[in-house]
């Protein structure tokens, strides 16, 4: 399992990659090196536009918190 620092890092390097993807071959790839430590819901977050990164994380910080 990711630290939070890892995720968040992980996280911000998609959004960045995926804003600069101009077709969707590039989408593609972004996804493929992603998915792995991300998975499709969040990067379908991020794609979509859905969420700020902030929210997505605050979110993953007060799962974290309830299941200590």
């Amino acid at each position: 399992m990711l630290t939070d620092q890892e995720y968040e890092t992980s996280l911000r390097a998609a959004d960045k990659a995926l804003r600069e993807a101009t077709t969707a071959d590039q989408v593609r790839e972004v996804w493929k090196e992603h998915v792995g430590t991300l998975g499709h819901r969040t990067l379908g977050r991020l794609l979509g536009g859905g969420q700020s990164i902030e929210r997505m994380l605050d979110r993953r910080n007060e799962r974290s918190s309830r299941d200590e």
